[in-house]
């Protein structure tokens, strides 16, 4: 069975909302090499509407020296949404048709490397409390945001989860990566 996994930049104050906004200098070698080995064992991407439409605009001009460019052009992207339709024109990307969580649970089980989340905080939530999320890693850069959009609410299911990995890098950054506890 093919793994699914998110990962979202985190402000200490629990932001996940546009990092690019608050990130700052945050990047070391160390986050990027982490990144680096993360992405070279996906071959699909999940998509909520939102990230697809910024992404779409922005990574097919991305230089043949952006490695992030590099990985996302080229790779299956599934995107999720309720309003979109039709054919999608970037590059390898294609509407999920039907049920989110059955669509999900196929591609699980059929080969293939790694899946991963990319964009979505409502995605990101919806598929780690349907428990079709098999690891979310937190990228927490040592900085306050002060506002925007957190992960969790106070509203939210009990959710018991098990570290997996932690890590921290030069500039602060603290990586951990966690797994729903199995009963």
């Amino acid at each position: 069975m093919r793994k699914l996994s998110a990962g979202l930049f985190h402000s200490i104050d629990g932001v996940v909302e546009a990092p690019n906004l608050w990130q700052g200098d945050s990047f070391d070698a160390e986050l990027g090499d982490e990144m680096g080995s993360l992405l070279a064992r996906v071959d699909s991407v999940i998509l909520g509407r939102i990230g697809y439409q910024q992404w779409s605009g922005y990574w097919p001009n991305a230089g043949p020296d952006d490695p992030f460019g590099v990985f996302i052009n080229p790779v299956q992207k599934f995107v999720a949404s309720n309003t979109l339709s039709g054919t999608l024109e970037w590059q390898n990307s294609e509407l999920i048709e039907g049920d989110l969580d059955t669509f999900i649970r196929h591609l699980k089980n059929i080969d293939g490397g790694e899946i991963s989340l990319m964009g979505g905080i409502s995605l990101v939530r919806h598929l780690l409390f349907a428990g079709l999320l098999d690891e979310l890693t937190l990228i927490t850069h040592p900085v306050i945001a002060g506002a925007g959009r957190h992960l969790f609410t106070t509203n939210d299911p009990i959710t018991p989860l098990v570290l997996l990995r932690s890590s921290t890098t030069s500039k602060g950054n603290v990586l951990t990566t966690y797994g729903l506890r199995k009963h």
